[in-house]
Order: structure tokens, then C-alpha cells, then sequence
């Protein structure tokens, strides 16, 4: 969702040079016209303006899927006016939803009986997939707290600072409160250790993250269980644990199955996962599951008869498309296990493709580690004449989207650049991306710092309150004049995030 701003730099009407052959007035940007015009004329007029926007392929900040067989783009076509809701009208989409979810379950190693279904259900993204699990834990929560006559008000998560943002808005859309374990320089996941002393009666749960948005690391879910285990016995409490595997998820099964994360961990409720990132589906679907149907409390799912059967749901979404689940069905009959993992380890070789390409050039640390979701965060070993936010900028000439950004708390003077490796990224392309990287290097290197040079004088000189600034106040100062150079340039946009 976006939040719209009418504030334009140029006049409300949208010109067309193609379409003038059909329009010869132009039309309102900000008001519904008042007459039809011919679909030749809307379709090239919104053509021209999106072809403004960025290349999917070459947009290397994104996790999310930017290919897929034309077969699938078929069926996604095939389905795209069929709403999902309306199970008894579409039955074999439903058992295809379901189908997924219990191959996921199985590949997530939930402990399943013989011909025992599982329970989960699809969703538009991993963010609905979370609200879902936490509301799944604080009404367990809640129930339990009441069952023994004491206070309910007050429930918590504990979990790193470096979530994504859509766990901070589930603390912030249901009451409950996020108590984040820092950061430290060079350790930029959750250290399990602090977040198992952070647990207190009122914790719903822990939630672990399976691939860093930060730098794809992999957080250490089998030592976050076995001391939450211990922690558990000695004060009585149950407290579960949810892993965030919607980068993750479809990943560690495939090349690293030796790594315990899942349901063979005893803690571990319920899991997310991202079917629009290394599930291979375009955007708009993610799953959760959960360990079996007691971590599901039934008050939460809802029966409607209005649109033909009784019909379970137990979603924030009503309606929505069905393409994505038919999209999600078709990628993992016609992949399989082999399929995925080929992929996957393909995504990895091209990452170390990459990451050497990176060192050769010795001029940045590389921030990512071997192990985790495919792809490279690196930052500048010496910022003093540019750093991570030029190279940002300076690479979109090339046609390539790679962030810049800045850890969380207490570890904020780092900035780091990030490339997501995903199917449709080639060992061509990253070939590419090192060559085009080194030519912006030598460019900056040849061309006057624009905004560093504004703080070269304060970095050699004394702050306000009359002390030598440290290399990390420096860092922060320089980082936070990009900041503000950066916003100041998206102001021209049209819609905000």
C-alpha cells in the first residue's frame, strides 16, 4: 500500500505523443476523465509512462521473483478472474492450496501422521503470514494467562533488530510489544543468548529469522531452541518459537538439509515463507504453517455459508487472486525437489561468482556470509572520499538497482550495498555487474566528492562541543547527509512507500 501525494512538478495533465493520433486533449493526472477514449490511446498512454520505470530483471534489491516459464505466465492468465474466496465455486484451486500446503508442511518436516493434512494456509505475502502466526501466539497467550487467573494486557515478542518491518507493525497494529535484541559491529543477526535472557512471562514467542534481510544470513534457530528448552524448564513457562523463513524457507531445505531450523526443532510452532521470493512465484503469495492443529487456536477461524459450503478461513485478506496459488502448485509439480535444488545451488554459484569478483577488486568488505540466502552486502573499506550511496546512484546509469543502506541500532556507521542473486541473475550478469561497478569506482575516483567534500573539513577538524570527532561520528555524519541528500530527491515522486 502506498500513500498518495497530488504534488506534481509539472502541470496536472498527462501528454501523450502516440496517442494524439486518437487524443488530441490531454487528460486530467489527478481526476477521472470526463469521456471515454479509445483503448489503443489508454493503453499506449500508460505504456509510455511505464516505461520510466525500473528493469525487474536488473533490479537487484528485491528478493521477489521477476521470471517465470511462459506455461506458468499461461495458467496465471488462464486464472486471473477467478477469486480465491470462493472456494465452492473454484473446488480445484482450493485442493491445489491445499495440495501446497502440505507440500511445504512435509518439506518444513512437520511431524505428520500417516494421511494426517496439515495446517496452514496460502496468503498474499509473508507479512499477512506473520500477523496470522502472531495472532495465532497471543491468543495461546492469552488463553493460557487467563486459564490461570493472571494479567493478559501486556503480551510481547521478543526478536533481533534487524526484522523486517512488517513485525513492527504487527507490534504496532495488535498491542503487542517488540523487545529487540541490538546489534553489534560485525554480528548482524539475533544472538540467541540475549534473546532467551529477554523472555519473560509475558513473551508469546521468539521469532528467528532464516535469512537476514540485512545480509541473508541464517540466524541459529537449533541454539535459540535448545536454550529456550532449558529456560522453560526452569521457570515452568512454554514459551514457542516462530521462524521467519520468507527468504529462507525455500532455500535451506534444498542446500543445506543439515541444518535443524524447522519442525524437528521441538519449539518451533509455526513457520512463514515466501512463495513470491525463492518459491519461484511472482509477487503476491506467501504461506504459514503451523506445527499441528493445537498452535492453531479454532476462535480464530471463521466459517461463512454465504457463497455456497461452509467455508473455513483464517485470513486478513478476503478477496484475492487465485493465479498466484495455481503459479505456486505448477513450480513445485514441475520443479520437484531436483529442480529447486538445482536452482538453488545455481543462485549460490553465482553469488561466489560475485563475492570474488567483489574481493579481486579490494576495495570493499564483504558483509554477507557463505551460508545463507543468495547474495552479497558489501561496503567500502575506505569511505573518506565516497561511499556506498555514490556507488548506489552512480550505478542506476548502468541500468542497475542496487541499495545502499544503514544497519540498526548499534551498528548504524555501518553502510552496506546489497545484490539478491536470484534465478534470473546470470554468471554473465554478475560478470557484468563487476565491471560496471569497477567503471563507477574509477569514475568517482576522477570526479570531486559532491557530498563528502562538505565534510572532509569537520572530519579533520573538532565537533561542536569542542572534541575531536571519532571515525565513527564521522561515518554517521557522512551517512546521514546522504540520507537527506537521497530524500531530498525522491520528493519529486509521486507516491511514497
Amino acid at each position: 500500500m502506498v500513500i498518495s501525494k497530488a504534488a506534481s512538478e509539472s502541470d496536472l495533465s498527462v501528454h501523450s505523443t502516440f496517442a494524439s493520433r486518437y487524443v488530441r486533449v490531454s487528460l486530467p493526472r489527478f481526476k477521472m476523465p470526463e469521456n471515454s477514449i479509445p483503448k489503443d490511446a489508454a493503453y499506449q498512454i500508460i505504456n509510455d509512462e511505464l516505461m520510466l520505470d525500473g528493469n525487474p530483471r536488473l533490479n537487484l534489491a528485491s528478493f521477489v521473483t521477476t521470471w517465470m516459464e511462459p506455461e506458468c505466465d499461461k495458467l496465471i492468465m488462464d486464472s486471473i478472474n477467478k477469486n480465491y474466496v470462493d472456494m465452492d465455486e473454484y473446488p480445484v484451486t482450493t485442493e491445489l492450496q491445499n495440495r501446497c500446503v502440505n507440500m511445504i508442511a512435509h518439506l518444513f518436516n512437520a511431524p505428520l501422521g500417516e494421511g494426517e493434512a496439515a495446517v496452514g494456509v496460502g496468503t498474499v505475502g509473508s507479512s499477512e503470514a506473520i500477523m496470522l502466526a502472531g495472532l495465532a501466539f497471543k491468543r495461546k497467550w492469552q488463553n493460557k494467562m487467563k486459564a490461570q487467573g493472571k494479567p493478559h494486557d501486556k503480551p510481547n515478542i521478543v526478536t533481533g533488530a534487524n526484522v523486517q518491518v512488517c513485525w513492527e507493525k504487527f507490534a504496532r497494529y495488535f498491542e503487542v510489544e517488540l523487545k529487540e535484541v541490538k546489534l553489534e559491529d560485525g554480528y548482524y543477526v539475533m544472538d540467541p543468548e540475549k534473546a532467551v535472557e529477554m523472555v519473560d512471562e509475558n513473551t508469546i514467542c521468539v521469532a528467528a529469522i532464516l535469512g537476514s534481510t540485512l545480509n541473508g544470513e541464517f540466524e541459529d534457530v537449533k541454539r535459540l531452541n535448545d536454550l529456550l528448552v532449558e529456560k522453560n524448564k526452569e521457570t515452568g513457562w512454554d514459551t514457542p518459537i516462530h521462524v521467519d523463513a520468507a527468504s529462507g524457507g525455500f532455500i535451506a531445505p534444498f542446500i543445506y538439509p543439515e541444518i535443524e531450523w524447522d519442525f524437528r526443532l521441538p519449539l518451533v510452532k509455526s513457520i512463514n515463507v515466501s512463495g513470491h521470493k525463492y518459491g519461484l512465484v511472482y509477487a503476491g503469495i506467501g504461506w504459514v504453517i503451523w506445527r499441528n492443529k493445537e498452535d492453531l487456536p479454532e476462535e480464530l477461524i471463521f466459517h461463512i455459508n454465504y457463497l455456497g459450503a461452509d467455508q473455513p478461513t483464517f485470513t486478513l485478506n478476503f478477496s484475492k487472486g487465485s493465479s498466484q496459488v495455481i503459479a505456486q502448485y505448477y513450480q513445485l509439480i514441475r520443479l520437484g525437489y531436483e529442480g529447486y535444488k538445482n536452482i538453488m545451488e545455481n543462485c549460490q554459484e553465482n553469488t561466489r561468482v560475485l563475492r570474488e569478483g567483489l574481493e579481486k577488486i579490494e576495495r570493499f568488505n564483504i558483509v554477507s556470509k557463505e551460508i545463507g540466502v543468495p547474495l552479497v552486502a558489501f561496503s567500502l573499506k575506505d569511505n573518506s572520499k565516497h561511499n556506498e550511496f555514490e556507488i548506489s546512484e552512480h550505478l542506476r546509469r548502468f541500468g542497475w538497482i542496487v541499495p545502499a543502506y544503514t544497519m540498526p541500532a548499534n551498528a548504524e556507521h555501518v553502510t552496506v550495498l546489497r545484490v539478491v542473486i536470484r534465478e534470473d541473475f546470470s554468471r554473465t550478469l554478475a560478470e557484468r555487474l563487476v565491471g560496471d561497478i569497477v567503471k563507477v569506482l574509477h569514475e568517482l575516483d576522477n570526479l570531486p566528492a559532491r557530498v563528502t567534500a562538505k565534510l572532509a573539513a569537520i572530519a579533520e577538524g573538532e565537533g561542536s562541543s569542542g572534541h575531536k570527532k571519532s571515525p565513527m561520528e564521522v561515518q554517521l555524519e557522512i551517512t546521514n547527509v546522504w540520507k537527506k541528500f537521497v530524500a531530498e530527491k525522491k520528493k519529486t515522486k509521486n507516491v511514497i512507500c
